[in-house]
């Protein structure tokens, strides 16, 4: 089979996607396989990979490559595509929608529900919607240079930061997290205490994206569940090297730790797996995701706090091993997942 891998790309997950795609190439079966890497640069241009990808190797960025001169002829010879591209333009459904108009069977989740996970104001108002429990937050929309409170009804409220203080006290209280609606990774998020740490975070992340998220800091444990088909695996936990698991914190800060199982109750771990199952009903995940969720001290109450169509691949990534404690190895869940696709002969 020929098999094409997408990675890089021009979000600002770039780093994490090529460490992802350095462990699924070198998991993938060469016997079964013929494997074509394209590496997407920032510039967004296409390249073949002329060179072997590391194992692991985060920081690495390919060196001889050869522009993709046609990239709908290239797409079109393949029996399927694995976009191995976090964030924007890979995992929000452009990527997928291209796939879909070449008639070009992929790996993983579909346009819409791409397109609704990589927005978690959109993800929580279904989730809301359906009956699962979410982090609590305050909807802030930078627009025309000013800050906008967004309510439950989608009306817009022109606000200042001052009121947003006064909001976050009344509804939320300090500590929160200020989170850009539209990326992954932990990329652009931060922790706050006082009305000075919230202007910076504002101004700081409506450069990133315009749609900000203000979370309620949930004082309970980060779990994690992992979903491949219609199936859930254990519940994991992250126990953050930093005051939570920023991008530093996941991606180079060894003291960081998983846990696999979650050192969690039976019934727990049943309430989690179940609400991740109905969760992936919700937005129509049929193939692969990883869903995050706080358990709060004294109530054990549950939250859902995130949906990841494309997870991260790397070899501490949780995703792959949740999915190994089960006894699949990485090679055959990524077999698994190339079986779920209805690829061409």
């Amino acid at each position: 089979m020929k098999l094409g891998v997408l990675f890089g790309g021009t979000s600002s997950e770039h780093e994490v996607s090529v460490a992802s795609a350095c462990s699924v190439i070198n998991h993938l079966d060469k016997d079964k396989y013929k494997i074509y890497p394209v590496y997407i640069a920032k510039s967004g241009d296409w390249y073949h990979v002329l060179e072997d990808m590391p194992k692991n190797s985060f920081g690495w960025l390919p060196k001889r490559i050869r522009k993709v001169k046609n990239v709908f002829k290239f797409l079109k010879s393949m029996n399927c595509v694995i976009p191995v591209i976090h964030g924007k333009n890979g995992e929000d459904g452009t990527i997928q929608g291209l796939l879909e108009v070449l008639n070009i069977p992929y790996v993983g989740c579909g346009v819409l529900t791409s397109s609704i996970c990589i927005d978690k104001v959109y993800t929580k108002y279904v989730l809301k919607h359906a009956g699962i429990s979410v982090t609590p937050d305050l909807y802030i929309k930078w627009d025309n240079n000013k800050f906008y409170f967004v309510d439950d009804n989608f009306d817009y409220h022109e606000t200042s930061v001052l009121e947003i203080d006064k909001m976050i006290k009344n509804k939320l209280n300090y500590p929160v997290f200020i989170k850009p609606a539209r990326l992954g990774s932990s990329v652009g998020v931060c922790k706050v205490s006082c009305l000075n740490e919230l202007i910076d975070a504002l101004y700081m992340t409506k450069d990133l994206d315009d749609k900000i998220l203000i979370e309620k800091n949930i004082e309970g444990r980060e779990l994690e569940c992992a979903l491949l088909g219609s199936s859930a695996s254990v519940v994991g936990e992250i126990l953050a090297s930093d005051v939570f698991y920023s991008y530093d914190a996941k991606y180079n800060n060894s003291d960081s730790k998983t846990l696999i199982p979650a050192d969690i109750d039976d019934d727990t771990m049943k309430k989690i797996q179940s609400i991740a199952l109905k969760a992936a009903r919700v937005v129509d995940i049929t193939a692969i995701s990883r869903i995050d969720f706080f358990l709060e001290n004294n109530t054990n109450k549950i939250y859902l706090n995130e949906i990841n169509t494309l997870p991260g691949f790397t070899d501490i990534s949780m995703y792959p091993k949740l999915i190994e404690y089960g006894g699949i190895s990485y090679s055959e869940l990524l077999d698994r997942l190339i079986n779920i696709t209805k690829f061409k002969n």
